[in-house]
């Protein structure tokens, strides 16, 4: 989406021919120099089961030589999926990405309850009852909306400053406080046999599927818990574009690596985009304001600062000046 304001050069699409910026200080002192190169992009990967977030952050940094990586949004190991991972710049764009809607498969299998809510933990009910499609069908629309979750005891959540899934492994009993989290979608889209069922959730930030689940095997009055998870969609990242760790691992050198890292602005597509002149520019790196002398945007309104094809910062509007929210080093 591109916002053309009077008093400032028409936007750029960021997309169009940008390539992610890959640079090295050249004058810092080497003692004072970050471990690493300066990388900036995003990599959508392919996450495979058995692997953790951490883990595959570490994998993809190491690939890269950057200096710095995170990712948007954690991913359980018995997990596979969109995993994106963001690197140098792209950190500070993490929180927009985690914030966005997500989309998952899974199976649920009916039957019995565990102590992780999947496949990994232990037993501790079970039931002979199995729902009819025309139940399970009949039971979804419950969970359509804004809905009250109990996260599972074995999560990453913190409590008193540890977390919930340390406690459980511990063997000491965690509580956990019901959240509210929103559900846009719930299909029933495949039934393989008595004892599974395939879906399709779209959901918003911290909704836990494994929860989900949980619950509505409980109001179909029967145990069940997660086969098998797959997340298709995280924020604007699709399975479509994701790539795996060994295709990734195949491309071995840092040039071809780059046909794999999509700008930093990507995570910020859903953003309004103003073009700005080279002083205005300038303004927002050195973390000054921009003052606008006619047609400024709404007060508090987030916008995507662009000069020409760079993104320079993400800025709010107070009505009569924008104040640099992000100052991107690109």
């Amino acid at each position: 989406m591109v916002m053309r304001t009077a008093g400032l050069w028409p936007a750029h699409d960021h997309e169009a021919g940008q390539r992610p910026a890959v640079r090295k200080s050249k004058n810092a002192p080497m003692s004072r120099r970050k471990k690493g190169d300066k990388v900036d992009g995003w990599v959508v990967l392919d996450k495979p089961v058995g692997l953790g977030s951490t883990p595959a952050v570490a994998r993809v940094r190491r690939l890269f030589g950057a200096q710095k990586a995170g990712h948007g949004g954690t991913l359980d190991p018995l997990a596979s999926g969109v995993l994106p991972i963001a690197l140098g710049e792209a950190t500070k764009t993490v929180p927009f990405v985690m914030d966005g809607a997500k989309e998952y498969r899974f199976t649920l299998k009916f039957g019995e309850a565990r102590s992780t809510e999947d496949a990994e933990g232990e037993v501790t009910a079970a039931s002979d009852a199995r729902p009819t499609d025309e139940a399970i069908r009949a039971a979804l629309p419950a969970f359509w909306g804004e809905i009250e979750q109990t996260p599972p005891a074995f999560s990453a959540l913190k409590i008193d400053g540890r977390r919930a899934y340390d406690l459980a492994r511990a063997g000491e009993v965690v509580e956990m406080k019901p959240r509210r989290v929103r559900i846009d979608r719930l299909d029933l889209v495949a039934r393989p046999d008595a004892d599974h069922a395939d879906f399709v959730v779209n959901c918003g930030k911290g909704t836990y599927i494994r929860s989900l689940g949980r619950d509505l095997a409980l109001g179909l009055g029967t145990v069940g818990h997660l086969s098998a998870l797959r997340r298709t969609a995280c924020g604007p990242f699709r399975e479509e574009a994701a790539i795996s760790l060994p295709k990734l691992e195949a491309l071995g050198h840092i040039p071809a690596l780059f046909g794999a890292l999509a700008p930093v602005a990507t995570a910020l597509d859903d953003i309004p985009a103003l073009a700005l002149t080279e002083a205005q520019a300038d303004r927002l790196r050195h973390g000054q304001p921009v003052l606008l002398t006619r047609d400024a945007p709404p007060s508090g309104a987030l916008l995507r600062a662009e000069h020409g094809d760079r993104l320079v910062a993400l800025v709010r509007s107070d009505g009569a000046a924008l104040q640099p929210v992000r100052v991107f080093n690109l």
